[in-house]
């Protein structure tokens, strides 16, 4: 017999990737000029020159066995070390390359944070809106996802909602910030309040608790503060993937960081290499750490994706509709003029348009639109979106 949870996991299709797929078979058929695809939040903009004149000169100047050979299971303790300093120079947490363990990208680091800390039947609370793979992942490590709604005003932290939700079987919590897929930052008076409730909860229950937080975006913010939770929270991993910020989505480089200040910081990171190992997650692809150890702080430009935003937005507005005005990452939530969020994105697919209801990210009534596309699409689109909510008035 099959593993049936496996299986189980494996019925549960991403959306968002069904609609990609959708989405490239309908550019094979009518023209990827007719197409419209803001489902998969792929960066459209270039890597930093320094990426591409790094690459360029490893290839040059290392020899094969150096770029392309195994490197110790955690991570070169080069690449460890540059990492730590890039953290320890921005944020002062006093990190160390023992503490840093090299993935393959953001999902490895979850996956791998997850099965770390979680037995059978812990508790892991998803703030709603939530990337939904989250559910898979906490699955995957035989724990149980708990969904908390943030406050529908302001997208931030609804308190008595998560002081609520937790319960003596509670391990961890995964905060997203940016928020993948509202674009929602979370201030530090959510930070706070979150890290207070926990401190309160973990001496109600003797048990440790942990923050994961899932930091992809955290350099695509348009003049928002991101707090490190490091500095706020001492049970704290974090999750960070160069996809984003070095526009490099399919190299799938990354790395998890347990804070020094950790409970039995020892035993947390042997339990992430154990994780790793355990789960096929060994010595991340060798080239892209000595190109991270050599371009830690280098960061994409930003401005395309903010010009990108202020077009959609404000085109958007005027058409009647509802977006949340996204302080970060590249995503725009906006309200569904229909009820049925779905009904309304099956609508869209008539005009070429692919957007991703919300029922997914654990909310209903909205729709998700990735912008990091080329500006010029966006454009083209805007008479299609118009055209989209007049239908869809029609029918109120």
């Amino acid at each position: 017999m099959i593993n049936e949870r496996m299986a189980e996991l494996g019925k549960e299709r991403s959306v968002i990737r069904e609609i990609f797929e959708y989405g490239n078979k309908l550019k094979s058929e009518i023209g990827e000029d007719k197409v419209f695809d803001f489902s998969l939040g792929n960066p459209s903009i270039k890597p930093p020159q320094e990426v591409q004149k790094t690459l360029e000169n490893l290839i040059k100047t290392e020899s094969p066995i150096a770029l392309h050979g195994y490197t110790s299971a955690q991570g070169a303790a080069s690449v460890r070390m540059a990492v730590a300093d890039s953290i320890n120079n921005r944020f002062a947490v006093g990190i160390t390359p023992d503490d840093i363990y090299m993935t393959c990208g953001a999902a490895a680091s979850l996956t791998i944070s997850l099965s770390a800390l979680c037995n059978d039947g812990d508790e892991v609370i998803i703030l709603a809106p939530y990337f939904p793979e989250y559910k898979v992942f906490i699955k995957n490590a035989r724990a149980i996802p708990v969904e908390v709604k943030v406050s529908s005003n302001d997208f931030q932290i609804d308190a008595d909602a998560l002081e609520r939700a937790i319960t003596e079987k509670t391990k961890a919590i995964i905060i997203n910030s940016p928020n993948n897929p509202s674009g929602a930052v979370l201030n530090e008076n959510s930070i706070k309040t979150i890290c207070k409730i926990l401190l309160n909860a973990q001496n109600k229950y003797n048990n440790p608790i942990y923050i994961i937080a899932d930091e992809p975006y955290r350099e695509l913010v348009y003049g928002a503060k991101v707090p490190y939770i490091m500095n706020h929270y001492d049970n704290t991993l974090v999750c960070y993937s160069y996809s984003k910020s070095l526009s490099l989505p399919g190299e799938r480089i990354g790395y998890i960081a347990v804070s020094p200040k950790s409970a039995d910081k020892n035993s947390v990171y042997a339990a992430v290499c154990g994780a790793g190992r355990s789960q096929g997650f060994v010595c991340a692809p060798s080239l892209f750490q000595k190109l991270v150890e050599r371009c830690t702080d280098a960061v994409a430009d930003i401005e395309e994706y903010k010009k990108n935003r202020d077009l959609i937005y404000n085109a958007l507005c005027e058409y009647g509709y509802e977006p949340i005005k996204p302080d970060g990452a590249f995503y725009l939530f906006v309200k569904s003029p229909e009820k049925d969020a779905k009904s309304f994105c099956d609508k869209a697919k008539k005009y070429g348009i692919l957007i991703v209801p919300s029922d997914s990210f654990g909310v209903e009534g909205y729709f998700r639109l990735s912008y990091c596309v080329d500006y010029g699409k966006i454009e083209r689109s805007l008479p299609l979106f118009k055209k989209l909510i007049e239908e869809s008035k029609q029918y109120e």
